[in-house]
């Protein structure tokens, strides 16, 4: 199993958002051996966020031969002709290296921030989806949309990639979710505080279902786990403040339930925890530390040698 890592587009206290603590965290991932670095997306949050492909960007020339990733794109609110836009121009300027995860998010108030219904999200993200693909893609769009305009030229630059920039949908492994993920996806993104080692790998197998009614394979499909919150101590009360007033707060869950879900904890914990996502089929997990990302990226590069 690979490992990644989320920039740290959130202030959670008083470490601050800046250019120089992206090019840490690019650093030390590269340093430590992982194999990529993706980035999340909202647009108003319960703390200060920064902006995803951004920072992408903004990390390019530090980040090597590591993957790029979004993790995912609100392609359902930033629409599909300045999505892919975007998404073109980081791959070419990584060098072709861009994974784009998609997903319509979960979030009511980035809907509300900009006007628009959360209950359409399902429909507007899958002809966004159609759009993107195709514009990344070169290929003829519908000539008939409900609710994005179409460009009447195609995307320019393209993007570097031959075949176009793979796109990888987000679910949280329901039944719904995944004939999604297989209808529409070149790979699968799921949440890791959402899920268990036990229900992704029986989502995994769903997914083979769904995607050998597609006429595709299962094992030529790939996958990865994301939104892995770190904190690796073996301090019980600090694994306990950690879950207790970060992270529950920001999620809105029991700390009882987070402490079994993520990657809070001591070293045991969180190899065990990692051990069953990689016999459980997960392919590449990302990481985000929750503070002091250097030492935090140093410490799973320690423990964890075999998965990176």
């Amino acid at each position: 199993m690979e490992m990644g890592v989320h920039l740290p587009l959130i202030e959670f206290g008083s470490e601050g958002l800046s250019l120089r603590r992206l090019q840490t965290v690019v650093d030390a991932a590269r340093e430590s051996g992982f194999g990529a670095i993706s980035a999340n997306d909202h647009f108003v949050f319960s703390k200060p966020w920064l902006d995803g492909p951004t920072a992408l960007a903004a990390v390019i020339e530090r980040s090597g031969e590591m993957t790029l990733a979004t993790t995912i794109s609100l392609a359902s609110l930033r629409g599909p002709v300045p999505l892919a836009k975007t998404l073109a121009a980081l791959d070419v300027l990584s060098g072709g290296r861009l994974v784009a995860g998609v997903g319509p998010g979960s979030s009511k108030r980035d809907y509300d921030a900009l006007d628009v219904s959360f209950d359409d999200r399902w429909k507007r993200f899958d002809e966004a989806v159609m759009i993107v693909r195709a514009l990344l893609r070169n290929e003829p769009v519908a000539a008939h949309t409900h609710h994005f305009p179409l460009p009447d030229a195609p995307l320019a630059p393209g993007p570097r990639r031959a075949g176009g920039i793979p796109l990888w949908i987000g679910s949280w492994g329901s039944p719904a979710g995944l004939r999604r993920v297989a209808r529409l996806g070149d790979g699968w993104l799921a949440s890791g505080y959402n899920t268990t080692p036990e229900r992704f790998a029986s989502a995994r197998q769903a997914l083979g279902v769904e995607l050998a009614g597609h006429g595709r394979r299962a094992e030529e499909f790939p996958n990865g786990l994301v939104t892995m919150w770190t904190w690796i101590t073996d301090n019980r009360a600090d694994r306990d403040r950690v879950l207790r007033e970060v992270l529950s707060p920001l999620l809105k869950r029991d700390p009882g339930q987070l402490a079994a879900q993520v990657c809070v904890g001591s070293p045991d914990h969180c190899v065990e925890l990692l051990s069953r996502y990689a016999e459980a089929g997960c392919q590449r997990v990302y990481l985000w530390p929750i503070d002091d990302e250097a030492r935090q990226l140093e410490l799973a590069g320690e423990i964890a040698p075999g998965m990176h």
